[in-house]
């Protein structure tokens, strides 16, 4: 395979099928046998030797091709026999003939199998009109630009241009491509030429320009969609926005827009014709990043109370270094509020001056005074975000220098301090809607009988360790392990409201006497320890009240815990060391980018809701919550840096990428691509990666580079994404330093699809459906609580679920057999699969007559005469999926009622569960049980009706896929029907999953 830069165009694709090359020839009792496989001159058969059939049959003529699939599409390249010997990207499939056979093939590598499918597709749209060689004739539109962009730089006029000159103008349109690597290729083309010099002449820069620039897996991907294989038409556009990236709406307005931007030729422009240095830009611009633009601004609802919130939140925010050896500066805070943080922590010490000052160094002459701080504050407090910040002060001054720090926070902050008294009357805090532009203290308050100017309070467990390196520990711990108590200030205390913080005694004494507005903190270990050993309680408790997990104190080195250990569990605040960083400050930074940056999340639904089931160490699907899967092709890297501090290895990069998923503990997991040995600055990987994702909305994605070495692999970049803000199709991934700064050009380009598992609901954005899963239907059930008449209630829910389960997982099947025999993946949706087959019928003139009968709601594919049996098996196939969607639709409000009423009669018991209990004489563990069992049902029955009406959606947008996709490709007739059904009641039978490579697998 030569060089995979000169595969830069579709002659070159074709030059390469001309001298042929070894490719494994798959049969269908899986064996594999090597073949030369060869491109007739005359460029009408592809023909294999040494083969037993006679030369004029061992070949297929290029116009009986119906179509060329990439990956493991048939059932040949499925069977189990064969599917772990190769991967999906080395093979790929001939469709051909008027009974739709199939040739399969596994070539050596991606770039092979990329070769053959752009030329053949190439062929297959060109071959009844005979054109002419490629290479020869009118000049493309790339060609005609890049002489215009010559043209320019030729100031003199002579045809040539200097070699410098010819290198900062590729780089100028390349930026992030090195200068030397420029220099060299043009070394190269005048010493294969013989016109070795200083000039360089408009073809020699046009062929180093298009050598350098051309990124193959982008031409192969325009030539996918290209009506001519050259470039994008304003209907290819479209086409690829739709079906690939998953966007909705588009118009070719919006496609000639897209044009006007980034297509760099004037005559481009002015046809709306996308070339593929236009089609590389916008795959490269922020219209097309992999971060869904929704999630950029506030898209949230912010009207929930405060605790249902994750808030972003600092620890010792003025550090630069570690915890006891780092200076305290300023700029820290600064920092930590421009990026979003709605949490400040301040620990006051008595300072030299009469006035208190924050530090946490050992050195005294670090410290800051805390009147700067404040006035830092009120500057910086809402250039970031608008919503309240949280400031937790921890006292560690004398009462009179409390005083004079209470007076300069009313001073400086004024209306934005939050004085109000919490009511007692309301059972949850505020919400950061209601409290937006609001500064709220976090801190100790004098018991209500207290009148005097001051008075003891227990004191925080924090800033003790950093106390006694600073020699200013003056009294031992108080005997029986009994908490401080240190002397508060009036003034400080009446500046708390609805933070008060107050120590925490265990679970049940906060269920009866904590109030709202009281707020505690947790050391690391301690959270740590309720996370292990009873993680529902600390769900439940932070359902309605905030926490606040604080670093160990044995983290000298300022180092971080990881927030998702806490997050799983509710924990709203989670004090990062936002000095340190790594892979704890990357969860944290691009978790908290998921809502325009604004430094609050909302937590699940299922973390939320007064009465649900929830296990934060859960090692499986949840009840009620889809499962859904990630499909994650890592394809190539861009300008990738060479690893900091790594001279010694002088130009060698050899890079891998890792993907990891961080949530739950059942959602965990690594992958990594292969090693891309001697690959310079931009790799190609070209590998698949797949993840099951079990709680999507706690979901983090992190990429990382790092260089393959035998010494300890070192790190390149990084890249952090919440799930939830995915998007999907082909998409580049903005790469960052260690410190979380953009790495100018660094990118990696993936493909993302999201699809649910079998028997989830609605794919993530996109109607897509899932894997092959278990042949056993399984059925979700309630639990007995030990309550008779609870457990009548929800018994009656027993059908209800049986007939949810079935509505659903029948088109789930139906969908899948589908798509499979379409010779398409799970992550395709219903548009591309009917384009598909359209597709089929256009490309042979003995075409069977298949049609959609758009009239009807539930549009009919009608065959006219005798059709091949493939064809025969994907109508049967489309009948099943249109049958079942339309008993799903039909059936599918009914039956979330009924699901909905026993959650609701289920519900009318909770507020006299204890009630109950008591009088049923349940306590301990069944008293426990029974408790588990009540949320556990209330969570699925809420959960699975949800599943059948995002089914139901996902059902009636598939007929409208139907449609729309029936009247653009040409096979719908009568017009277009709207897709709103009737409402039918039809009887539910179970469709059996079928198993790879059986009957109705494709061809």
């Amino acid at each position: 395979m030569p060089n995979d830069r000169k595969i830069n165009s579709t002659a070159a694709c074709i030059s390469f099928m001309l001298e042929g090359c070894e490719l494994k020839k798959v049969r269908s009792n899986s064996r594999m046998y090597s073949r030369f496989f060869v491109l007739d001159s005359d460029m009408r058969s592809v023909r294999w030797e040494p083969s037993k059939k006679d030369s004029e049959k061992a070949k297929i003529e290029i116009k009986s091709v119906k179509e060329v699939r990439v990956g493991k599409k048939t059932p040949i390249l499925r069977s189990n026999g064969l599917s772990d010997q190769f991967p999906d990207e080395c093979a790929f499939s001939i469709i051909y003939g008027d009974n739709y056979e199939s040739l399969d093939l596994v070539a050596s590598s991606a770039d092979v199998v990329s070769a053959w499918v752009m030329g053949l597709r190439y062929l297959v749209s060109y071959g009844k009109h005979t054109p002419e060689a490629p290479g020869t004739g009118h000049p493309c539109l790339r060609t005609s630009w890049i002489s215009s962009v010559f043209d320019l730089a030729d100031l003199e006029k002579s045809g040539r241009i200097p070699v410098s000159r010819a290198v900062q103008l590729i780089k100028a349109l390349n930026p992030g491509m090195k200068a030397s690597t420029i220099e060299l290729k043009f070394k190269e083309l005048q010493k294969a030429s013989d016109r070795m010099g200083t000039d360089v002449a408009c073809d020699l820069f046009v062929e180093a320009y298009c050598e350098l620039c051309t990124r193959p897996e982008i031409f192969f991907l325009l030539v996918q969609f290209s009506s001519n294989k050259e470039y994008l038409g304003l209907k290819d556009l479209l086409m690829f926005l739709e079906v690939e990236q998953g966007m909705e709406g588009v118009t070719e307005e919006k496609c000639l827009e897209i044009v006007s931007k980034y297509e760099p030729s004037k005559e481009g422009r002015e046809k709306g014709y996308l070339a593929i240095d236009g089609f590389t830009r916008y795959l490269l611009s922020s219209d097309c990043s992999i971060f869904d633009p929704q999630h950029r601004k506030v898209c949230q609802d912010m009207a929930q109370p405060l605790s249902h919130y994750y808030i972003s939140s600092a620890h010792s925010a003025c550090l630069l270094e570690d915890n006891f050896w780092g200076s305290s500066d300023i700029s820290g805070y600064i920092s930590a509020l421009g990026l979003g943080c709605r949490s400040i922590e301040l620990v006051l010490w008595d300072g030299p001056d009469g006035e208190p000052v924050v530090y946490t160094s050992p050195s005294a002459a670090s410290c800051v005074p805390f009147r700067t701080v404040v006035g830092l504050i009120d500057q910086h407090a809402f250039a970031a975000s608008a919503y309240p910040l949280i400031l937790c002060l921890v006292a560690r001054c004398s009462a009179a220098q409390q005083r004079l720090a209470a007076q300069c926070l009313r001073k400086t902050l004024g209306d934005k301090l939050y004085l109000e008294p919490p009511d007692p009357a309301e059972s949850y805090l505020p919400s950061p809607e209601q409290l937006k532009g609001r500064i709220l203290i976090k801190g100790k308050k004098l018991p209500p009988g207290c009148e005097d100017s001051e008075g003891e309070v227990s004191d925080e467990e924090e800033g003790w360790e950093l106390a006694r390196r600073l020699g200013q520990e003056d009294r031992e711990a108080p005997e029986g392990g009994a908490p401080r108590r240190v002397r508060l200030s009036r003034e400080l205390s009446e500046l708390v409201s609805l933070c008060q913080a107050v120590p925490f005694q265990d679970f049940e004494s906060s269920r009866r006497g904590q109030r709202y507005w009281e707020v505690c903190s947790f050391s690391e270990v301690e959270a740590g320890r309720f996370a292990n050993e009873c993680p529902a309680e600390l769900v439940s408790y932070n359902k309605r009240f905030l926490s606040r997990v604080y670093p160990s104190p044995m983290r000298i080195d300022a180092s971080n815990m990881n927030p998702q250990d806490f997050w799983k569990c509710g924990c709203q605040m989670v004090a990062m060391n936002y000095q340190t960083p790594g892979l704890m400050m990357d969860l944290n930074a691009g978790w908290f980018r998921q809502n325009g940056a604004c430094g609050y999340v909302l937590r699940p639904a299922i973390m939320r809701e007064e009465v649900s089931y929830f296990s934060a160490n859960a090692k499986d699907s949840l009840p009620g919550v889809p499962a859904q899967l990630l499909h994650l092709k890592v394809i190539s890297g861009q300008n990738l840096p060479k690893p900091k501090g790594s001279g010694a290895k002088g130009e060698v990069v050899e890079p891998y990428v890792c993907a990891e998923i961080h949530g739950i503990p059942a959602d965990c997991a690594e992958h990594r691509t292969k090693t891309a040995l001697q690959s310079g600055d931009n790799p190609v990987f070209d590998e698949s990666l797949e993840f099951q994702i079990n709680l999507p909305e706690l979901a983090v994605l992190r990429f990382v580079v790092l260089d393959d070495d035998y010494i300890g692999d070192e790190f390149i970049a990084q890249y952090t994404i919440p799930f939830e803000c995915l998007q999907p199709g082909y998409r580049h991934v903005p790469l960052q330093s260690l410190a979380g700064e953009p790495l100018p050009h660094a990118t990696l380009f993936v493909h993302v699809a999201i699809t649910d598992r079998r028997g989830g609901g609605k794919g993530h954005r996109r109607g897509l459906a899932g894997r092959r899963g278990r042949r056993v239907r399984e059925y979700t059930s309630t639990k007995a609580t030990g309550i008779k008449a609870i457990d009548e209630v929800f018994r009656t829910a027993t059908q209800p679920l049986r007939e949810a389960t079935d509505l659903r997982e029948n088109v789930q099947n139906a969908l899948v057999s589908f798509k499979e025999l379409c010779g398409l993946t799970p992550a395709a949706n219903m548009k591309q699969c009917i384009i598909t087959v359209a597709a089929w019928l256009l490309h042979s003139d003995s075409a069977p007559s298949v049609t959609l009968n758009l009239a009807e709601q539930y549009p009919p594919m009608e065959a006219q005469g005798p059709i091949p049996d493939l064809l025969r098996k994907v109508l049967t196939a489309y009948e099943t999926m249109i049958q079942t969607s339309r008993t799903l639709i039909e059936s599918a409000d009914a039956v979330y009622g009924k699901l909905m009423q026993a959650q609701q009669a289920g519900m009318d018991f909770h507020k006299e569960l204890h009630r109950i209990e008591a009088k049923e004489g349940l306590r301990g563990r069944k008293l426990q049980k029974a408790l588990e069992s009540f949320a556990w049902n209330i969570t699925v029955l809420k959960g699975q009706a949800d599943l059948l009406k995002h089914a139901k959606a996902e059902a009636l947008d598939n007929l409208w896929q139907i449609h729309n996709a029936g009247q653009s490709c040409g096979i719908g007739r009568n017009g277009s029907a709207s897709p709103d059904p009737s409402r039918l009641r039809t009887p539910l039978e179970p469709i059996p999953e079928t198993e790879g490579g059986g009957d109705a697998a494709s061809c």
